[in-house]
């Protein structure tokens, strides 16, 4: 989009009473925040005046949102390699490895899975956010798994609205401390900003946002170490690490939150751990969409990365 848009729509029965941008979200499939920086700046007019985005839209409310067209992107194309595990005209699976950064951001300039995925597909550059084009969810750096990136405007705005509705089956399997007091469970606790540790989360934050987080045991090994499968019911930033820690059961290898290999010094049994362990273990293997052109469900799987599954073997041998 090199021109300027003016985009209009009016509120129906179902909207009515909302907040404006979290109407604007709903129908566009835009995120809030696009949104509320559009409305700050005097480009969203309700009935032809300009409105806060804490605004309640009544029924028959016309509203008209000009896009100024976007800022030149600076994300610099790289040959860098890809495992793709499905592609069409509209959506791009792929498995991350630990250690990749998903995008360009302070410290990462470059390398990131962004700059490979732009020059697999050019076209990128128009989908979603300028800074995160394509981007509908993220993994941490050392997270491995599935990630899935909307090639176009369609898909871009169906999965950013499943993800609002909660609507995407994400699961995760993690190696952590302890023992869990049940075969499965929940954690129920807000996640926001660390109150003084500002590139860290917690669920003691001055503002957090509900975090839901499911888990089942799949596994227990010495250590005590616990395998578990996790299922995130919201995307809360490090939300399965911080829910883990808050538990007592932080992921092995995750020093920011209590799990470092350091730990492994207080247990004979494992030593043999410490050179396999170079991030925290957590891995995303499965993930369901409904496609957005078509409507039909999808799943995709990935086994474990050889890192994650060394440890579990070693594990095994440990326990035989």
């Amino acid at each position: 989009m090199e021109a300027s848009e003016t985009l209009a729509l009016t509120v129906s029965p179902p909207d009515a009473g909302a907040r404006l941008d979290q109407c604007l979200a709903q129908s566009l499939g835009w995120s809030r925040a696009r949104l509320q920086k559009l409305v700050k700046s005097g480009l969203v007019l309700v009935n032809g005046e300009v409105r806060p985005a804490s605004y309640r839209v009544r029924e028959g409310d016309t509203l008209v949102v000009r896009v100024p067209p976007p800022s030149p992107s600076h994300l610099a194309p790289e040959a860098l390699p890809l495992t793709i595990l499905f592609e069409d005209r509209d959506l791009l699976v792929v498995n991350k490895p630990p250690g990749l950064v998903v995008h360009p951001g302070a410290g990462h300039r470059a390398g990131t899975l962004l700059n490979a995925l732009v020059h697999h597909c050019p076209d990128l550059r128009d989908i979603g956010e300028v800074s995160r084009p394509g981007l509908v969810h993220r993994l941490d750096k050392d997270t491995s798994g599935l990630l899935v990136v909307a090639k176009t405007s369609l898909a871009h705005a169906s999965l950013v609205a499943q993800f609002q509705a909660h609507a995407i089956t994400k699961r995760y399997q993690a190696l952590v401390w302890g023992r869990l007091p049940e075969i499965e469970g929940e954690i129920d606790k807000e996640v926001g900003r660390h109150p003084t540790a500002r590139q860290k989360m917690s669920v003691h934050a001055r503002r957090g946002k509900s975090a839901l987080t499911f888990w089942r045991v799949l596994r227990e090994f010495p250590g005590p170490l616990t395998l578990v499968e996790l299922t995130p019911q919201t995307g809360r930033t490090h939300q399965l690490r911080v829910h883990l820690a808050s538990e007592g059961h932080p992921v092995l290898g995750d020093s920011a939150y209590g799990g470092g290999v350091s730990r492994l010094a207080g247990h004979p049994k494992l030593t043999g751990l410490k050179p396999l362990v170079h991030r925290q273990l957590l891995h995303a293997w499965r993930l369901g969409i409904t496609h957005p052109r078509t409507g039909e469900p999808m799943t995709w799987e990935t086994p474990l990365p050889e890192d994650f599954q060394a440890v579990i073997n070693c594990l095994k041998s440990t326990c035989s």
